[in-house]
């Protein structure tokens, strides 16, 4: 839907008062702004989302749609596929009421320790910002608002609310703030501001809101803060922030309407906020006359003043496009003698092996998870595509792990009414009952009332443990908690409240844990409670863990399977405790014996297939001894299948890798994610990070930026492109490749640029422009991949702008970073930049020295 233009804004603004306006700034609930039906103005919604929607709830009950991991969509370097993605996110969106989705993220992986990775797409600025641009455009092809956040500089969870992050404006403009810039540009409804500092600005107060997100690149939509991220009044109110989730408490809800009155906050600036909120309203259709009839009630999908756009996704459709993407993203890393894909066929027995194979992990942990209806496993899905042709045998190879994981369904049960599941009571202080209700899994962020007057919360069940033994119990929350096991209490104390990170607090709070002997077979009643105080949110975890297993005989059990079998496939992965919003991972190892465990089985079988289940690179020590590995990603609800079509060839893994991949950690160039003693992150390496960093040492990694095979062969055979351009002008260079194996295929054809000579600072070759082709055996295709004017040209810091530096410049054409087997070269004439997407050229801003710039 088009703006709103002033000329109808303004009578808008006309007809609110001060009170009235500054009201609507701050949130009115956790996921809602409030409504104002003087202007015919609905509550807006919105909802976490990168992989899937939420909604307003915090429950399992309340079952969504759930995408492959952002780093799996990025891998496919398929724009239309990721519009298409976005189209069902926003059907999604509107089935749950949800007019704004908190998506995409475009913070870069600039150290692969970085713990929310699996939730930004790749390293390399021009990948992040064309894959997140055609996800916004997907989604608000459906009437629903995108976000792009984090701006900017949130590229790593070690202290992500206070780290002040030091940049050079050059970096910042190059690298950090181009994927942003790009999304602008595709018409972003909405952008998030970071909770981190950048040049010593914490973002919800950064000039950077307004020059150049608003004045340089005409963004026109509205500036969210994080949640919680709106810590001060003047500095934030007078900035680019336009609204403060979430509410209905927080710095400008205690004072902005004073600050207003007595002249400390412009009322230019407060009319500038509001009209952007109802100019982002207007585009979600909840503005207007017909805004005023869908308070509170209707079917959200279908509230009036909403914009007609696709139609909803049927459920059929939805499953066929998310087992699609799943095998788009998926990256063949190696293929040793062609073992994939694999032939049922030719098959008597296969062995899947790993605790990943039935405890995929789909999703990362965090703020954005959510509850799938179904989620197909690896072993499920190679169990379907076999169908009986071949015997499958399953074994895990390690023990359980000794993490107690949330009660769920299959061995607990409501004391009340007998159903699988928990019983969630909320109490008052001197324990009677308020609330009741049952769920279906011991993790409980939030009941389904508000807590109001409750001083505990309880979560009790009916346990009957499988084997006997030491189990280990566990509690999550704050404050004073306690814990029972068959009548016996195991765990008492108090446990102060000492985060105010809000994943930490109110999604994922610490597990205290305490042991209990347990017979199988003998159900127990087991009671946890923990109070409820102010600030420290409701979310509590009743959770269990087995005793030990024998690892060795686990380890025994699978090499015997694998070396019995026709084929092996072992799955193995990261877990919610290495990888995970709110904390940078401490490894990039693979925990709990996984590689013993790949090594033993490789050494058993030598057909054996290793997919990896991680939502960022992890270490890859055996990979040269594995014949055949595939980069599984969070593959989201229909892994299984997904999987299974590319191992047994029904499709291709489409995939190329969106971050380099190192052998072991001790081998990555930039890689530290820690602030200093002063609280100071420095990106001392500049531009150079990702592959550029690995260009620069001269190192090699175990597998490139770029890299990825599929079932058939390519030959690069010729690369052409203008002599010359100005600056500013986009151009087209054409490679010519032929398909030399003997199976139709897609290659992913990727242009790079370097200079040699040059009088700035360069990376030694850095990413321009890709485009994908298809092509029978034997037949030869161009790939057109169009190049934008700027790509020639670096940022000034003396002229706070874009310049292109004359002369002979380096094309290189081929399949990865690391793998570029065709040059051209292209001349950049002497003339003056063009203004570019949105860089603010020749605006009024250009001759002014960021305050914020080191």
């Amino acid at each position: 839907m088009a703006a709103m233009t002033d000329e109808e804004t303004e009578p808008l603004l006309d007809k609110l008062d001060a009170a009235q306006k500054v009201r609507l700034l701050t949130g009115a609930t956790t996921w809602r702004t409030y409504g104002e039906p003087a202007v015919g103005l609905r509550p807006l919604t919105l909802s976490d989302g990168p992989a899937g929607v939420r909604g307003e709830t915090w429950d399992e009950r309340e079952t969504s749609l759930v995408l492959p991991s952002p780093t799996a969509l990025a891998a496919s370097w398929d724009e239309r596929l990721l519009t298409d993605l976005g189209a069902l996110l926003a059907s999604e969106a509107r089935r749950k009421g949800v007019d704004v989705l908190l998506a995409p993220t475009l913070n870069l992986h600039r150290s692969p320790l970085g713990g929310r990775h699996f939730e930004c797409f790749s390293e390399d600025p021009l990948l992040t910002g064309r894959t997140g641009a055609a996800l916004v455009r997907g989604i608000q092809s459906g009437g629903v608002a995108a976000t792009a956040k984090h701006f900017v500089g949130n590229d790593a969870e070690t202290d992500r609310l206070t780290v002040d992050v030091r940049v050079d404006e050059r970096t910042l403009h190059e690298v950090y703030l181009a994927p942003f810039e790009e999304v602008v540009a595709a018409g972003v409804w909405a952008v998030m501001s970071a909770y981190n500092k950048v040049g010593g600005v914490t973002m919800s107060a950064s000039p950077l809101l307004a020059h150049p997100l608003k004045d340089g690149w005409g963004f026109d939509g509205l500036v969210v803060s994080d949640w919680g991220g709106v810590r001060t009044l003047l500095e934030s109110a007078r900035s680019g922030q336009d609204l403060a989730m979430p509410g209905p408490d927080g710095p400008w809800a205690a004072g902005l309407l004073a600050a207003l009155e007595q002249g400390l906050i412009p009322a230019e600036a407060v009319d500038d906020k509001v009209r952007r909120l109802l100019r982002l309203a207007r585009r979600v259709g909840a503005l207007g006359a017909d805004g005023v009839g869908a308070f509170g009630s209707g079917d959200p999908a279908h509230r009036p003043g909403r914009p007609a756009h696709r139609p909803p996704v049927a459920p059929a459709a939805a499953r066929t496009l998310l087992r699609r993407a799943v095998s788009a993203g998926a990256v063949l890393l190696r293929n040793e003698g062609g073992l994939l894909p694999l032939d049922p066929a030719a098959l008597k027995s296969v062995a899947v092996i790993g605790p990943h194979a039935t405890a995929v992990r789909i999703q990362g942990g965090g703020s954005a998870e959510v509850f799938p209806e179904h989620v197909v496993t690896p072993l499920a899905g190679i169990e379907r595509a076999l169908d009986g042709a071949a015997a499958v045998t399953y074994r895990p190879g390690l023990p359980p792990s000794g993490r107690p994981e949330p009660l769920g369904r299959d061995r607990a049960r409501d004391p009340r009414d007998g159903e699988p599941g928990v019983l969630v009571r909320l109490l008052d202080a001197h324990g009677a009952e308020l609330h009741a209700e049952h769920r279906l899994s011991g993790r409980i962020v939030e009941p389904s009332v508000p807590a109001g007057d409750a001083a505990l919360i309880e979560i009790r069940a009916l346990y009957r443990p499988a084997e006997s033994g030491t189990w280990t119990w566990a509690v999550g929350g704050w404050g004073d908690i306690s814990l029972s096991v068959d009548g016996h209490e195991v765990l008492s104390g108090t446990f102060p409240l000492d985060s105010d990170d809000p994943t930490r607090v109110h999604v994922a709070p610490p597990l205290y844990t305490a042991r209990a002997e347990m017979t199988a077979d003998r159900e127990v009643e087991v009671v946890a409670r923990r109070s409820l105080t102010p600030g420290s949110g409701v979310a509590t975890v009743l959770a269990a863990a087995p005793p030990a297993g024998d690892a060795h005989a686990a380890l025994t059990d699978a090499v015997a399977a694998a070396r019995a079998a026709d084929v092996a496939v072992v799955v193995v992965g990261t877990t919610e405790q290495s990888e995970s919003e709110g904390h940078d991972r401490e490894s990039l190892d693979l925990p709990e014996g996984q590689d013993a465990l790949v090594r033993a089985v490789a050494r058993a079988n030598p057909r054996t297939v290793v997919l990896v289940n991680a939502g960022g690179p992890v270490a890859l020590p055996w990979h040269e001894r594995a014949p055949a590995l595939l980069l599984a990603w969070f593959p989201g609800q229909e892994a299984g299948d997904g999987l299974a079509d590319v191992l047994f060839g029904r499709t291709e893994p489409g995939g190329r890798l969106p971050t380099t991949w190192a052998a072991a950690q001790d081998d990555v160039p930039v890689l530290g994610t820690a602030p200093g003693a002063d609280g100071r992150l420095h990106y001392a390496e500049g531009a150079h990070i990702g592959y550029r960093a690995w260009l620069r040492t001269g190192a090699a990694p175990a597998y490139w930026f770029g890299h990825g095979l599929g079932y058939t062969g390519w030959e690069y055979e010729e690369l052409t492109a203008p002599e010359s351009v100005r600056p500013g002008e986009p151009f087209d260079v054409r490679v010519r490749v032929r398909n030399s194996g003997r199976r139709r295929g897609r290659e992913v054809v990727q242009v790079y640029l370097a200079r040699s000579g040059s009088a700035v600072e360069r990376p030694v070759r850095r990413l321009i422009g890709y485009a994908a082709v298809e092509a029978e055996p034997g037949e030869s295709t161009v790939a057109v991949v169009r190049v934008d004017g700027r790509a020639l040209a670096h940022w000034s810091p003396g002229r706070h702008g874009w310049e292109t530096e004359a002369g002979a410049f380096t094309l290189l054409g081929g399949r990865s970073a690391g793998d570029l087997p065709l040059t051209a070269g292209i001349v950049a004439r002497p003339g003056p930049d063009s203004a570019g997407k949105g860089s603010g050229n020749g605006s009024e801003h250009d001759g002014e020295r960021s305050p914020l710039m080191l």
